[in-house]
C-alpha cells in the first residue's frame, strides 16, 4: 500500500475549511458521495469498557518499594516491565524473600521481570547528508507490530502497525502520532497513517477513548483530542468522506469529552467539562485518578510530600496536565514557578476547546455526509456555541491574544504561550483577531530558532527556552489557512534551520530544541531529552515539502527577514 498515495499537496490549514463547505452543501442538496471504503475496522469491545489493572494495582507493595528507591533512574522502567509470572506468584516470592536495600530489589525484578529496551532511534541510523533520506529510514525502524501483548504487561495491544516516538516512549502516544502522520504522508507512508488511525478507531471501540499512550496506566487519561484531524489525512481532498466513515468513533470520543455535562450548574465544574457563568459549555484537562502517576511514582510521591498539599487534588492536576501534553509548563502553575502549585483542573485552556470545536465541525460534516441532518445542525450549533464561549472567554481584547482562563477566579491567566495559535489552526478566529495575534506572534513568540512555547523560564520542559514541532506546526498551518504566508514562512525557515543545525552536530532529531540559544536541543523536565523522534521527523517532513527552497537553504546562519519573503 505505500506506494498508493494521493499526493498531499496543500497544507492541514485549509482542511476546516473544506469541512465547513461540505457540510453546508451536503445539508442544501443531500448529496452523499461515497470514499472507496477501507478494510472493515477489527472487531472492538461492545460492552462497557473495562479497564486492565495497572502495574501498581498488581504488585502493590512491591511496586512502591522498587519506584520509591531509585531501582532505575526513570520510573517508567519498571512500569513497562514484564512479569514472568503470574502477579500474585512473584508477589508471594517478595514477601518470603523481603528484598530491602535498591540492589536486592534490582536483583528480585531483574530474576523475575523482563526489563524494556528503548525503541530505535537515530542512533542506530548512520547520520546521512540528506535528511530526508535519513528520516524515511528511521520510519521502519519506529515502526511496531503488537496484535498481542505478554500476559500480565502494561502494554495494550493493537491490531495494525504503528510509529512509536522513540526513546523510553516505546508505546504509541495519542496526540504525538497526527504530527507524525504528517511526514508519513511525505514519506509515501499512507499505508502506516491508516493503519495508525485505524488503531486509534479501535482504542476508542475498546475503551471510549483515546489513552494518552498504549499502556494500562494511561487510560485514566486522554491527550489533545486529535483524532478528527488524523482521519481529515485520509482523504484531503473530501474530508467529510472519511468523517462519515469514522463517525461512531468521533462521536463516541466527543461524549467522552463531554461526560458530565448534564446538569451542570453554571459555575461549576465535573470531569472534563467546565459550565461558565453564563450557562455555556466549555472543557478542560482532566485524569480520572487522584493517586501517583505509574511512570513517574518517585517524583509524584516527592512533591506532595514537599507540597504541604491535599495530595489527591495535587496528584489530579499533575495527571491533568499530562493529559494536555504539556507537561509541564508554567500555564499550569498558580505562581508560574513551581510544579508544587500545579492547578491545571482549575484552568480552561484554549487548545483544548479549539480542537473540540474543530472536532464538533467535523461531526457535523461526517452527519452531513450521511444524510443525518438532525446531527448535522445539533453539531452545528455546538460549535457556534463553543466559539461564542471562546471568544467571549479566552480571546483577551486588550493583549490580542488568546489566554486560559482561570475558572475559579473568572479572570484570564496572562502569561502568553504558542497555545493562542490553536484558534487560527482550528478556524475559530476572525481575520481581525488573526491580524492581532499575529502580531503578538511576531513580538513576542517569534525567535532565532522558531515559536517559543512560553515566554518564562521555569525549568519545566514545556517552556522557553525550549520549542516544539507540533507547536510549529500549529503556528504555520494556523497563519497559512488566513492567508498570512510571510510569517508562516518565517517560522518554517527558522524552525528548518534550527532542526538541520542540531542533525549536523549530533546526527539525530531530538523531541525539542532550544529556539532561543539554538543549534542545541532543548532541556528541562522530567526526564533527559529524548530522540528518534516522530513528531519532529513529521513536522520536519512535511514542512520541508511545503518550504523547498527555505529547506534548501536549512544549512544557513539565518532566514530572510519577515519583510523579505515572498506572500
Amino acid at each position: 500500500m505505500s506506494g498508493d498515495r494521493r499526493p498531499c499537496i496543500r497544507a492541514r490549514a485549509c482542511l476546516l475549511l473544506v469541512v465547513a463547505a461540505v457540510a453546508c452543501a451536503a445539508l442544501a442538496s443531500g448529496a452523499a458521495a461515497v470514499a472507496r471504503a477501507p478494510a472493515p475496522l477489527p472487531q472492538a469491545v461492545t460492552e462497557a469498557p473495562h479497564y486492565p489493572p495497572t502495574p501498581a494495582e498488581l504488585f502493590g507493595p512491591l511496586f512502591v518499594a522498587v519506584q520509591s528507591t531509585s531501582v532505575f533512574p526513570d520510573n517508567k522502567t519498571f512500569a513497562d516491565a514484564t512479569p514472568q509470572a503470574a502477579p500474585p506468584q512473584i508477589l508471594a516470592q517478595y514477601r518470603e524473600r523481603q528484598p530491602q536495600t535498591p540492589e536486592a530489589l534490582r536483583s528480585f525484578v531483574q530474576a523475575h521481570f523482563t526489563l524494556p529496551g528503548e525503541a530505535a532511534t537515530s542512533t542506530v541510523v548512520p547520520a546521512a547528508s540528506d535528511i530526508t533520506a535519513h528520516i524515511d529510514a528511521l520510519w521502519p525502524l519506529l515502526t511496531r507490530e503488537t496484535p498481542t501483548a505478554p500476559r500480565w504487561s502494561s502494554l495494550l495491544p493493537l491490531p495494525r502497525p504503528y510509529v512509536v516516538p522513540g526513546g523510553r516512549f516505546r508505546e504509541i502516544y495519542y496526540w504525538d502520532s497526527y504530527f507524525t502522520m504528517l511526514g508519513l504522508i511525505e514519506s509515501r507512508r499512507a499505508d502506516l497513517v491508516r493503519s495508525m488511525t485505524e488503531d486509534f478507531a479501535y482504542l476508542i471501540d475498546s475503551y471510549g477513548h483515546v489513552p494518552n499512550g498504549t499502556r494500562s496506566y494511561y487510560l485514566s487519561r486522554s491527550q489533545p483530542p486529535v483524532f478528527y484531524l488524523m482521519v481529515g489525512l485520509l482523504d484531503e481532498a473530501d474530508p467529510a468522506a472519511s468523517f462519515a466513515r469514522f463517525l461512531p468513533q468521533l462521536r463516541r470520543e466527543y461524549a467522552f469529552w463531554m461526560r458530565g455535562a448534564e446538569g451542570l450548574a453554571p459555575g461549576s465544574a465535573r470531569a472534563r467539562v467546565v459550565r461558565m457563568p453564563d450557562g455555556s459549555i466549555l472543557n478542560r484537562y482532566w485524569d480520572d485518578r487522584d493517586t501517583p502517576r505509574d511512570e513517574s511514582y518517585r517524583e509524584d510521591t516527592e512533591l506532595a510530600r514537599r507540597s504541604g498539599r491535599n495530595a489527591a487534588q495535587l496528584f489530579r492536576d499533575l495527571r491533568a496536565a499530562a493529559e494536555s501534553g504539556w507537561d509541564f509548563s508554567s500555564r499550569w502553575l498558580a505562581d508560574a514557578r513551581t510544579l508544587a502549585t500545579i492547578d491545571t483542573t482549575d484552568i480552561v485552556p484554549v487548545d483544548l476547546n479549539s480542537l473540540l470545536f474543530g472536532l464538533e465541525q467535523a461531526i457535523g460534516a461526517g452527519c452531513a455526509r450521511a444524510r443525518d441532518a438532525t446531527c448535522a445542525r445539533e453539531f452545528s450549533r455546538r460549535a457556534q456555541l463553543r466559539h461564542a464561549a471562546i471568544d467571549r472567554y479566552l480571546w483577551d481584547e486588550p493583549r490580542g491574544a488568546y489566554l486560559d482562563y482561570e475558572r475559579r477566579k473568572g479572570l484570564p491567566v496572562r502569561r502568553l504561550s504558542a497555545a493562542t495559535l490553536y484558534p487560527l489552526f482550528a478556524g475559530v478566529s476572525s481575520e481581525a483577531q488573526e491580524q492581532r495575534v499575529a502580531s503578538v506572534v511576531k513580538s513576542d513568540l517569534l525567535r532565532t530558532g522558531g515559536i517559543v512555547t512560553t515566554l518564562l523560564q521555569s525549568g519545566e520542559q514545556w517552556d522557553a527556552p525550549n520549542g516544539w514541532a507540533p507547536l510549529q506546526w500549529i503556528a504555520v498551518a494556523g497563519l497559512r489557512r488566513y492567508h498570512d504566508a510571510r510569517l508562516a514562512e518565517t517560522i518554517a525557515c527558522r524552525w528548518m534551520v534550527n532542526v538541520m543545525q542540531v542533525y549536523r552536530a549530533s546526527g539525530k532529531l531530538v523531541e525539542k530544541y532550544d529556539v532561543i540559544a539554538t543549534d542545541r536541543a532543548g532541556g528541562g523536565g522530567e526526564y533527559p531529552t529524548q530522540d528518534g523522534f516522530g513528531w519532529t521527523n513529521g513536522v520536519m517532513r512535511k514542512l520541508m515539502v511545503l518550504y523547498p527552497t527555505d529547506a534548501a537553504r536549512a544549512g544557513a546562519v539565518r532566514c530572510p527577514d519577515i519583510e523579505d519573503v515572498t506572500p
